[in-house]
């Protein structure tokens, strides 16, 4: 790949969202999640002395929730990059009106694209598996609606949805909804390679080795576990309106200069 006559001078970012861009379930030592957005401003951090970092995303957040507790924020905060993902939770629920999520999302994007330097929008990754295959009419909808207001509004996209690496269900948690280590950081070099950075890892997108996959006993104590552990608390949540983000702040909810 050709080198950036003239790399990019970005000071500041700003990462709004829901639990993919909170970083789950990226695990510190500590409890705390990481994430790709957290490597990203680490990354421009290394560049850039002073370089600021929020991150306001809080997992579970709907597109409606997005944009009255997060956009008004970012946009107050004038960043050189913000990067806006929202809208996949509403997809997985089972009554979804796809016209406001669209409408939400085009609010979103109107308010924010003028307010910083490079807005950055993305279409998600998706596992491959049932939960996919059931759910890609509104996922790939969606990302029709995030590549109109690109081209409208002068943003930048991510395309992680047509990455192979990060469809194989081995960068994926336990919980079959989140990336792991590895797949953050490789969303991380997506992001960074297109804000136009030279690229330090070229292959991002190729696929991890085939190994060999696990028996049918193995298999069937996965899905005993992931139906326990996960499934069966998402669906609680669901029928009872509640989210995992109930009263939870963000992580990084001022702009400050970056420490890792």
């Amino acid at each position: 790949m050709q080198k950036n006559p003239v790399p990019p001078a970005h000071s500041s970012l700003v990462a709004i969202g829901d639990s993919f861009t909170e970083g789950m379930s990226d695990l510190r030592p500590d409890g705390s999640y990481r994430g790709w957005a957290d490597l990203l401003a680490a990354r421009m951090a290394a560049r850039t002395p002073g370089f600021r970092y929020a991150n306001l995303a809080v997992r579970g957040k709907l597109i409606g929730q997005i944009v009255e507790e997060q956009v008004d924020v970012a946009v107050a905060m004038r960043p050189d990059v913000i990067t806006l993902v929202g809208g996949l939770n509403d997809t997985l629920r089972p009554k979804c009106d796809m016209v406001r999520v669209r409408d939400l999302l085009t609010e979103a994007v109107e308010r924010l694209a003028p307010a910083c330097g490079q807005l950055v929008l993305m279409r998600s990754p998706g596992r491959q598996g049932p939960v996919l295959e059931r759910f890609r009419p509104r996922m790939e909808e969606l990302f029709a609606v995030v590549d109109e207001l690109a081209g409208k509004h002068g943003a930048l996209v991510v395309d992680l949805y047509g990455a192979p690496s990060l469809a194989d269900p081995r960068m994926w948690d336990v919980d079959r909804l989140h990336l792991t280590a590895e797949g953050h950081r490789r969303v991380a070099e997506a992001v960074w390679q297109t804000l136009g950075y030279d690229p330090e890892d070229t292959g991002w997108r190729t696929p991890i080795p085939a190994t060999v996959p696990p028996g049918w006993v193995a298999r069937r104590v996965a899905d005993a576990r992931f139906t326990r552990q996960h499934l069966l608390p998402w669906i609680g949540r669901r029928l009872t309106g509640r989210s995992s983000g109930d009263g939870r702040a963000p992580k990084r909810p001022e702009l400050l200069p970056y420490e890792a």
